[in-house]
């Protein structure tokens, strides 16, 4: 049997940096180059980034994409790697990019992965499975292809498919079977959600399986506005057994030995050649998919005798995976959005405690300043936790007391009760929108997603800012990663801030289970209406006491328009507010109450 070895290039692309995603595969490909790699496979989109979103409707993006490819094929054979076989993934278009009719939503455009080797562009295929729902709108974007492309390497039959592809049972996969091919490459950018890692791998199985043939599934890894990626790119036989496994939310290439079936002796297109060969379907399984094989123009590098063993990852706890996803999402939005620091408001409470503390794991404490910004209600275990905060991490610390001010607007303005609250949690907004003016720090917003679906939060004041790191995370879940994170050696977090009962402190003994059923009780509720659309019925069914269920949903919904006018944040969950849930704010439907 053949050996290929194989090297998935588990890297972090960012949209529209082409020249740069160009120069991240080049360099990548150098490494597997020195690793003896034949052939190495990067994620979907890699060249564009992903989600490109509206971007593809703009012919000038597609068409630097396009070129992008051609200039990169050129580019590994003048790096001296034009006998290394690249798969990488770009936008593509039907014909030539530059009508206003080929910007048609879900017309012309592709999400595409080519085979770069000897300074060409070998071989397309295009992504046949579009996916639309939760995150993805692909069927807004992209025209699905028809075709399995298969290209023999070293003797291997070798198809290409992209992320989707594999999420579904039939077409590409199937094919791949009738095609007889020996390894099937995945390129994907799936995006994170929490325990998606123990799914992969049975879906791999499944469609290792299908195609009877060994699946290598590369992932991309980093951060994109709302999403994050989290990698754990693999390899499994046609039997089921996990050959090599990288880690999560890590760059990392992954190089691995496959022996693997010859390729039989199907017609194919064949012999060396200096141009390009055009695909030839050799035969069409269903109105749905066809095979195009195409010959490989040269020889692939020998690899080196010694045998390569990518090795299997192990997997972590879950509040660990989550904490690396939000240090993962945080860091890639600050940098790659040019923030040089971020800031933050440090109110002794442990939804600031851990944004503070994920902050700093993420940038830095040179790059991270909180904020104290007490006022007549603050108790003085809050200011001592907040300081105490900050020595712990060694963030930047400073104190703005916010009482003058609200004294001022009150000597000027006849308000009382939850005004006066608002107007507190306000001041601070403006402190912090002015400190991000004078020094150019992104300001983080710091509530968690249950306060977010309950909307037990002010416009303007303590909702303020430009991204949100717990915007996915349940209060319930805020604590537990507060205690995982505090088991590692520098313990950032005060105890007192995990222990005490949480309070807005806007008047005297104010606490957050005055105005709110306590946290234990509420989040399964709303895991259930936001994550999982059960309705009243259904969560009277499950338990949930009848009057507290329509006083949570109640509020879920009258809360709407806040969320509307939320900050991004990073999605760990199977639903997070924003892409994945979009329901009218103008809304009279209400749970309970008949048609």
């Amino acid at each position: 049997m053949p050996t290929l070895r194989i090297a998935l290039a588990q890297v972090n692309s960012t949209v529209g940096d082409i020249a740069g995603n160009a120069a991240a595969v080049r360099r990548w490909s150098r490494e597997a180059a020195d690793a003896g790699a034949q052939l190495v496979a990067f994620p979907e989109m890699m060249l564009t980034g992903y989600p490109i979103e509206d971007l593809v409707f703009r012919n000038s993006f597609v068409s630097a994409s396009r070129d992008a490819l051609a200039r990169l094929a050129a580019d590994l054979a003048s790096d001296g790697l034009g006998d290394l076989a690249v798969v990488v993934g770009y936008v593509d278009a039907d014909g030539p990019p530059h009508t206003s009719a080929d910007a048609t939503p879900g017309r012309g455009r592709r999400d595409a992965s080519a085979l770069l080797l000897g300074g060409e562009v070998v071989a397309r295929y295009y992504k046949h499975h579009l996916p639309n729902y939760g995150v993805f709108d692909e069927d807004r974007y992209f025209e699905p292809g028809t075709t399995l492309t298969v290209v023999r390497l070293g003797g291997v039959d070798v198809a290409l498919t992209v992320c989707e592809d594999i999420w579904q049972a039939g077409g590409p996969f199937t094919a791949a079977r009738e095609a007889g091919v020996g390894l099937v490459v995945n390129i994907n950018a799936s995006p994170y959600e929490l325990n998606k890692d123990d799914v992969r791998l049975p879906l791999v199985k499944r469609r290792a399986a299908e195609a009877g043939a060994t699946v290598a599934y590369v992932n991309m890894v980093g951060g994109q506005d709302e999403l994050v990626f989290d990698g754990d790119s693999l390899i499994v036989t046609a039997e089921g057994e996990l050959l090599a496994r990288a880690g999560q939310f890590t760059e990392q290439l992954l190089v691995h030995d496959l022996s693997l079936p010859a390729a039989d002796s199907t017609p194919n297109v064949s012999g060396k050649t200096d141009e390009t060969p055009a695909p030839r379907v050799e035969q069409r399984i269903d109105d749905d998919m066809a095979i195009a094989r195409i010959a490989a123009m040269s020889d692939l590098r020998p690899h080196a005798g010694d045998k390569r063993d990518g090795g299997i990852a192990e997997r972590v706890a879950d509040e660990q995976e989550i904490w690396s996803a939000l240090v993962l999402g945080l860091r890639d939005y600050v940098n790659k959005n040019g923030f040089r620091s971020v800031v933050l408001g440090l109110s002794g409470g442990i939804d600031s405690a851990v944004v503070a503390a994920i902050a700093v794991d993420a940038l830095g404490a040179s790059r991270v300043t909180g904020v104290s910004m007490p006022s007549g209600y603050s108790s003085e275990h809050s200011k001592d936790d907040a300081a105490d905060l900050a020595k712990r991490t060694g963030a930047d610390y400073r104190v703005e007391p916010i009482q003058p001010m609200v004294d001022a607007f009150l000597a000027n303005m006849s308000l009382s009760g939850l005004a006066v609250e608002n107007l507190q949690a306000r001041v601070r907004g403006v402190i912090l929108m002015a400190l991000s003016n004078q020094d150019g720090h992104l300001v983080l917003t710091t509530g968690n997603k249950s306060e977010l679906a309950v909307g037990y939060s002010t416009l303007y004041g303590d909702s303020v800012g430009g991204f949100n790191p717990l915007k996915d995370v349940p209060k319930t879940m805020v604590w537990n990663l507060a205690r995982w994170r505090n088991t590692l050696a520098d313990a950032p977090i005060p105890e007192n801030s995990i222990t005490k009962a949480p309070s807005a402190e806007l008047r005297p003994g104010q606490k957050d289970s005055d105005s709110l059923p306590d946290y234990e009780l509420l989040d399964p509720i709303l895991a259930g209406y936001v994550d999982h659309d059960l309705g009243r019925d259904d969560l009277i069914a499950a338990g949930h006491d009848q009057a507290l269920v329509d006083r949570v949903l109640r509020m879920v919904d009258i809360a709407e328009y806040k969320r509307r006018q939320s900050a991004p944040g990073t999605k760990i969950s199977g639903k997070a507010f924003g892409r994945d849930r979009r329901l009218p704010i103008t809304n009279r439907f209400r749970e309970g109450k008949s048609a």
